[in-house]
């Protein structure tokens, strides 16, 4: 029989899973709907605000007569609080995805971070450049260091070939990398939708304020209700302008947010590619 050589093994991953709570992604959207809905009914539905104000109250308050054009986006109807709500949401996951992001990019510049390392690994200090990498305190860093740590172990590793140790190295780096990208496009979801979904959902008020208006006038024949007509299109109009207004702010701040993401996720493909071919060239 053939004699079987015994094969050195690669040590498992040390990256570790982030434990991290979406609880945002579905807290968020309920609070923000119920904001806009309080908005709407509280603040531009104010009694106040018309000279012929529905005392009954309730849900939906027939209002007549507002004074103002901030209470006139009130006569819109029950679109406009949906409407208000995306934009909270817009506001919100912005915030939230900017504190992520910052956070993510870490400390001074990727590119100068990455030529550090470089430096250091050319000089064979590794501890040098984990060093570097706890002050970048980022998502580049936090996969650096992970293919940093295998490229240590790999140095002393006299079982495998340079190839596979090549290859120990790139895999630790795609794990690494696996864990951090989902963390920054997280909630990017939720943006994307309002994009689309904002001016679509305004267009049906719209339409629906347009339907109520052309009724009144034909229930009157047509004879004094132009002018009705006339206020009934403007107030429909103010829930295209919202969602239009809604849906630009998301289209920004996604494509802001997508920039930043893009920049990470190069600086982490050329840490991977740093790593590699260091190792290649001097451990050879």
């Amino acid at each position: 029989m053939a004699e079987i050589k015994p094969t050195a093994s690669v040590k498992a991953t040390s990256v570790q899973p982030k434990k991290s709570s979406n609880a945002i992604s579905w807290i968020a959207p309920v609070v923000c709907i119920i904001a806009g809905y309080a908005i709407w009914r509280f603040i531009l539905g104010g009694a106040d605000g018309f000279t012929e104000p529905d005392k009954a109250g309730g849900f939906w308050p027939h209002h007549k007569g507002p004074k103002d054009a901030l209470h006139r986006i009130y006569e819109g109807g029950i679109i406009v609080p949906l409407l208000i709500g995306m934009l909270l949401m817009v506001i919100v996951f912005s915030i939230e995805r900017f504190l992520t992001i910052r956070k993510a990019l870490g400390s001074g510049s990727i590119s100068d971070f990455i030529r550090k390392v470089q430096y250091h690994l050319a000089n064979r200090n590794v501890d040098a450049a984990l060093s570097e990498c706890d002050k970048q305190k980022g998502s580049v860093g936090n996969v650096m260091k992970a293919g940093l740590r295998r490229y240590k172990e790999m140095i002393s590793e006299g079982g495998l070939s340079t190839e596979q140790k090549v290859v120990a190295i790139q895999k630790e780096v795609e794990e690494a990398t696996a864990l951090e990208l989902p963390m920054l496009q997280k909630n990017l979801v939720f943006l994307s939708t309002i994009t689309s979904v904002g001016t679509l959902i305004a267009l049906l008020g719209t339409v629906l304020g347009m339907i109520r208006s052309f009724a009144a006038l034909g229930e009157d024949g047509g004879g004094g209700a132009a002018g009705d007509l006339a206020v009934g299109i403007s107030e429909a109009l103010y829930n295209t302008a919202l969602g239009i207004g809604t849906s630009a702010l998301a289209l920004i701040m996604y494509n802001v947010f997508t920039t930043k993401i893009d920049a990470i996720t190069y600086g982490i493909d050329e840490s991977g590619f740093t790593l590699t071919q260091s190792f290649a060239s001097l451990y050879k």
